[in-house]
């Protein structure tokens, strides 16, 4: 049992993740505004001035970028960089027999065991400088979360995308009914240990996060008793100063939509390509994003009939969004959404389904629009009634800014902290 004199001592976190998306720098930095993070534990880190920094500016080697951190949590920053490096290499370097999922010492899975490891291994030396937690995220925390609860230590797990389970049953109702597509549907993959690994994480956690009532519902698949799960919406990005111009579409102008995100069916990508197929000169269609499957051949045939760019900058694709009229992201399973929160905050309106966030973060018809996830009659409806309506997209813009001025990071972070806080103290 804690002495009382204990109560007054704010606990401190462990936190960690491979590959530092903005949803885990967003919740470390809020962590650490909290008072609450003891160290961060990752493969690579940029901050300025550092070795990292300066081979991010050599040409090849931009994607480094992607790793820079807010120079206040260099002090908590702990890295090991080999694995991930040998990882990034022989995926550019196609060397298969490194990166396979089942034997590849360098594939995704095996660096972040290594990671998870070390997590472990610290958590003894931790404890006695006031660590009683570990957050950490789908994948990356079985070994850190079993050693933890030995421990006495809490464990806080974060679900990005919903439940495997569930994934499973909706996404097999996706191969069916799109068999061609069956190749791009790449969450299948996972073995048998690995989806064990998953349960046991969730067993194990003290406080499950999830960002949206879908992901939420999923855990409803989970065939036992969890611990509290908590709703919390990933935040707005700023707000653009760069005005948005907003000009009708019309009979000589079509009307430009927009999807961002991976060429896969799980985000929908069928049932927008076979929604606009009748609309072609009502309609520009831009997509950007990777393909999942490079023998998918109505993927193929899908993106030579529009306008197809494989990748971009954070920073061109806000402006790209900015320039389209409606970003449409008709996602299947998903447990977010970023590109529906980055397209509000530059005035971008956004078509999006029920399994999304969309819910969560947007009212029907007023910024933005929501529709029933793998209806293709439901798609195409919806972009028909905005082809008759072109005033309602910037009305619904406008609305987008000012909802994304009402939930930001800092709204998200606040959240986050008060329930971890009440979780250390319980």
């Amino acid at each position: 049992m804690q002495n009382d004199w204990t109560k007054f001592i704010k606990m401190k976190l462990l936190f960690s993740h491979i590959t530092n998306n903005t949803n885990a720098k967003s919740a470390s930095l809020e962590i650490y505004k909290a008072g609450l993070l003891h160290e961060y534990y990752t493969t690579i880190a940029v901050f300025p001035n550092t070795y990292w920094d300066f081979l991010s500016n050599i040409k090849g080697l931009s994607e480094i970028r992607r790793r820079r951190f807010d120079p206040v949590l260099e002090p908590y920053v702990k890295t090991s960089p080999l694995s991930e490096i040998c990882r990034q290499i022989a995926t550019k370097a196609g060397i298969t027999s490194l990166i396979n999922q089942d034997s590849g010492i360098f594939h995704i899975d095996a660096v972040s065991r290594r990671l998870d490891q070390k997590v472990a291994r610290n958590l003894v030396k931790a404890q006695k400088r006031n660590v009683g937690g570990v957050y950490s995220f789908e994948d990356f925390a079985v070994q850190s979360f079993r050693r933890a609860k030995s421990l006495g230590i809490k464990n806080f797990y974060d679900l990005p995308i919903g439940y495997w389970r569930e994934s499973h049953r909706l996404l097999t109702i996706e191969q069916e009914k799109w068999p061609e597509w069956a190749s791009t549907l790449t969450g299948f993959n996972d073995s048998e240990k690995k989806l064990k690994q998953k349960d046991e994480e969730l067993q194990l956690a003290d406080a499950i996060f999830v960002a949206s009532s879908f992901t939420a519902k999923t855990l409803k698949s989970y065939p036992g008793q969890l611990a509290p799960i908590h709703v919390i919406p990933y935040g707005f990005p700023p707000v653009t100063t760069n005005i948005k111009k907003y000009s009708q579409p019309s009979k000589t102008r079509p009307l430009k939509l927009l999807f961002v995100g991976g060429l896969t069916q799980r985000k929908g990508i069928a049932n927008l390509f076979t929604a606009v197929e009748t609309l072609k000169k009502h309609v520009e269609l831009t997509i950007v994003g990777y393909k999942a499957s490079d023998n998918c051949k109505p993927l193929n045939d899908g993106l030579a009939k529009h306008n197809w760019i494989p990748t971009l900058s954070n920073d061109k694709v806000l402006e790209l969004m900015r320039e389209s009229d409606v970003l449409i992201f008709p996602s299947l399973f998903e447990g977010f959404g970023l590109v529906i929160t980055e397209a509000m905050s530059q005035g971008t309106p956004v078509i999006t389904t029920d399994r999304t966030a969309g819910p969560d973060i947007m009212t029907h018809n007023k910024d933005g629009w929501l529709i029933e996830a793998g209806s293709t009659k439901a798609l195409r409806e919806q972009i028909e009634y905005l082809i008759a309506n072109p005033e309602k997209i910037e009305a619904a813009g406008k609305a987008a800014m000012e909802t994304a001025k009402n939930w930001t990071w800092g709204d998200y972070g606040q959240k986050l902290t008060e329930v971890i806080e009440n979780t250390l103290r319980s």
